[in-house]
Parts: structure tokens; sequence; C-alpha cells
């Protein structure tokens, strides 16, 4: 019961947290649809053309835009001192990367879940396929979080060069895209391209709270 009151206690500091900073997930929401923009403008006006590559486009941007909130993933807490305190008050270093996780799920991708829909409409996007994207974004946007969550952690140990951390979960999240894209094109491999999505979230979830874990203990320890 102790337990299950500190974590209550932690997410509503981090959504006390969210609130006070909403401007930076405006801001990222905001980066999203212009971005869309741009690429409907860069296209043209061909719905069809527009309706093809749309579903490369919302994931595309989906990664850049979650990426942009990667530095304060674990900064802020670090630099004020919240992460020792967070351990000193019971939490493994391997615990707090879990909690930051879904952390990050909850006040970052989740508002990208929610304007899915309107980027489908300015996209052209078919509303058959509404249903896959949400269903790979759910599982890729959870990946990414474990993904920004080890590359974030890296990056404390590494002050000088921030883009270093983007740039790792770029790289691991190119398989990410091409499966989440897979299952909205080819609804036929639904099931097996869902199962090889889940499955990969299930390993970087494992991998996650011990790397992350582990250069959090070095930066805290170093610093």
């Amino acid at each position: 019961m102790i337990i299950l009151n500190k974590i209550i206690s932690f997410y509503y500091r981090e959504y006390k947290l969210n609130l006070s900073g909403f401007q930076d997930i405006l801001t990222n929401i905001v980066f999203f649809f212009v971005s869309i923009f741009i690429f409907i403008f860069s296209i043209g006006p061909e719905k069809e053309k527009i309706s093809i590559l749309g579903i490369g486009i919302v994931w595309t941007l989906l990664l850049l835009s979650s990426t942009l909130s990667l530095r304060k993933f674990y900064q802020d807490d670090f630099e004020n001192g919240n992460l020792l305190i967070m351990h000193l008050n019971g939490f493994s270093f391997g615990s707090i990367a879990i909690l930051k996780t879904f952390s990050h799920f909850l006040f970052v991708q989740i508002p990208f879940l929610i304007s899915i829909p309107i980027a489908s409409v300015l996209l052209n996007i078919a509303n058959d396929k509404l249903m896959y994207l949400f269903a790979s974004f759910a599982l890729g946007s959870f990946i990414l979080s474990c993904l920004g969550s080890i590359s974030s952690s890296m990056n404390l140990m590494n002050q000088r060069n921030f883009l270093l951390g983007s740039i790792i979960v770029m790289i691991f999240s190119v398989p990410i895209i091409i499966f989440s894209v897979g299952i909205i094109n080819m609804e036929e491999n639904f099931n097996s391209l869902i199962s090889i999505l889940f499955g990969i979230l299930l390993i970087v979830f494992a991998i996650n709270p011990w790397a992350s874990g582990f250069c959090l203990k070095l930066s805290i320890e170093n610093n």
C-alpha cells in the first residue's frame, strides 16, 4: 500500500509538472500540424498522392515531434535533484525509468494519439485505415517512449551533445516505422505484423529499466 501511494504521488507530481509546462506539449502538437501543412503544400493538391503518402508522413512527423520532448525526459529532474530524491524515497533507478516511461507515454504520446483523426482528415487517409493507424501508434509510440528513456538517460552523461539521443532514437525507430506502416498498408498481414511490433515492444521494455537505470545511476554518482 505504501508503494502504491508513492506511485500515485509520483504521477500526481508528473501531472502538475506537465500541466504547468503545457506550452511544451502544445508546441509539439503545433509543430506536428504545421509540418503536415508544409508536406501538403510541397506535394501539391492531388488528393490521391497525398492519400498514398499520408501514412508515412504521419509516422515520420510523429517520430520527429516526439523527439522534441526527449531532452526533458530526465534532464529537469536530474538538474534539480529530484532523481536522487526519488531514489532515496525507495524507488530503484530501474523503477524510476519505468515510471518516467509511462509518464512520457501518457503526457506526450497520448496527445498525438488524439490528434491523429484530425491529421487523417488533412492527409485524406481513408477511415478504414484509421483503426490500423491507432493500433500501430498505440504500440509504436510506447516503443518510442522506451527508446527515448534510454537515449535521454545516456544524454545525462553527455551534456555537450543532446542531439545524440535523438539520433539514437531515430535510428532504432526505423524498424518500428516499417512494421507500423506495413500494418496499415497490408491489412491481410495485420495479425503477423502486430505480433512482430508487440514482440519489439516487449524486448525494448525489458531492456529499458536495465539500460536507463544503469545510466541514471552513473550520472548521479558522477555528478
